[in-house]
């Protein structure tokens, strides 16, 4: 089955998952330029929640395996 880029399952999620991926330019962005530490520990906590919901998302469509 061909995967659908806008399911009524993904809908709800997709600017929550936009808007976290601009906060993790973001804390990229701000890190290089400040050297703050800090700014890659949020980017990396983003990264893990957004493949965390995406792995939840595939798996109410049926489509993951394990």
């Amino acid at each position: 089955m061909p995967r659908e880029w806008n399911t009524p399952i993904r809908e709800p999620w997709n600017a929550p998952i936009h808007q976290m991926l601009q906060a993790i330019d973001n804390h990229i962005r701000i890190g290089m330029k400040t050297e703050d530490p800090w700014h890659e520990e949020q980017a990396q906590i983003l990264r893990k929640y957004v493949k965390d919901l995406k792995v939840w998302i595939h798996k109410q469509e049926g489509s993951w395996d394990e």
